[in-house]
């Protein structure tokens, strides 16, 4: 049997519409996301092999937004999937629509894992970024969440339009006043199509940016978080197991709207068109990867962690001694890339950059 170390499934509908979602257009419409849960147990029962599973992802626009009858729907689908014994179970939650019945329910169904899209704690800025909650509520909801978890995730998101130093130190200092055991840090990138872009704002400037990114690495490491990889930060024990999957290169399921995967070598995704996803047509393409494009995302992705590479699991999957590879070569002569014996990673005067060392490996 093929070994598969993780399942992520999108449940793409909210109740917010944001300024840079991918799926704000799924607005939530009970009706819609009935017909939906119905064809994802569809698309879960045709693809799914009995594989034992490490981790497990519920994530989306979000999937807090179900209701009751709808989360039990969804939990009673998801039952299919053979759980490892020290199993993660995430479950993504919008901010504001965390109440005790639901984070009950969570927890009586297996979720061992939650992650809350916070983006910021100032009120200025969720007005800008259009959020519907507050301060004061997400404060609140989070020391609810911890109540039921202690294996929590925040989202920050930084670097919004005439954002300062001190306003991203006040959101960390009460990330860490709260005790929340994991961070993923995001800085804002203002695509095209987004509200904000109409609206003609601007990215801030790339100095600021850099500064603001260091202060984060700075403040974290100060109080005990590890750094990772290149936008998140743990307690110890608390890294994400699943997004660890990824950064390793390992095989997984991706079910519903949207969704991409990664099974026997090959890379899908799933349709982006609700109409063409309730009809049954989920795939919309996939790829099979040959051994030069599999050992391409092995270093794009790998290089992601602050540990990098390990020399000995490189070469037993590959039969390669990475340190042979010319562009590693290349970027170790130029101090770009650090090998220690033991691993290869990114030096750490180089981790802000790291894009730029990245698409060094693409070919």
């Amino acid at each position: 049997m093929n070994i598969v170390d993780a399942v992520y499934i999108h449940i793409p509908f909210c109740q917010t519409i944001c300024s840079y979602c991918d799926f704000c257009k799924m607005f939530y419409n009970e009706t819609l996301v009935n017909q939906y849960l119905i064809e994802l147990e569809h698309e879960i029962r045709q693809s799914y092999k009995g594989e034992e599973i490490k981790t497990l992802y519920i994530g989306g626009g979000t999937p807090s937004c179900l209701n009751i009858h709808q989360l039990n729907r969804l939990f009673g689908i998801i039952k299919i999937f053979h759980l490892n014994q020290n199993y993660e179970y995430t479950f993504e939650c919008n901010i504001d629509s965390i109440n005790e019945e639901k984070l009950e329910l969570l927890k009586n169904n297996g979720v061992n894992r939650i992650s809350v899209g916070i983006q910021t704690f100032n009120n200025k800025f969720l007005e800008y970024l259009n959020r519907n909650h507050t301060k004061s509520l997400a404060i609140n909801n989070l020391c609810l969440t911890k109540k039921y978890f202690r294996n929590i995730n925040v989202d920050l998101m930084y670097a919004f339009k005439s954002q300062t130093i001190k306003d991203l130190d006040n959101d960390l200092d009460l990330l860490i006043s709260l005790a929340i055991p994991h961070i993923s840090t995001y800085s804002l990138i203002i695509e095209k199509n987004t509200k904000l872009y109409i609206n003609h704002e601007q990215n801030i400037d790339e100095d600021l940016d850099y500064q603001m990114y260091q202060h984060i690495i700075q403040k974290l490491q100060k109080n005990d978080y590890i750094h990772y990889e290149i936008s998140n930060f743990s307690k110890d024990g608390y890294e994400s197991k699943h997004n660890l999957v990824y950064w390793n290169n390992l095989h997984y399921y991706g079910f519903g709207l949207g969704a991409s995967g990664y099974l026997q070598d090959i890379h899908y995704e799933n349709t982006r068109s609700i109409n063409s996803y309730l009809k049954g047509n989920y795939r919309y393409d996939q790829h099979k990867l040959d051994n030069d494009e599999t050992i391409e995302n092995e270093f794009i992705l790998g290089f992601r962690k602050i540990k990098g590479i390990n020399k000995k699991e490189f070469y037993n999957k590959y039969k390669i001694d990475i340190s042979n590879n010319e562009i590693v070569k290349k970027m170790l002569n130029a101090n770009k890339l650090i090998d220690d014996g033991e691993n290869v990673y990114i030096n750490r005067d180089y981790i802000y950059l790291s894009n730029d060392i990245l698409v060094e490996f693409l070919n």
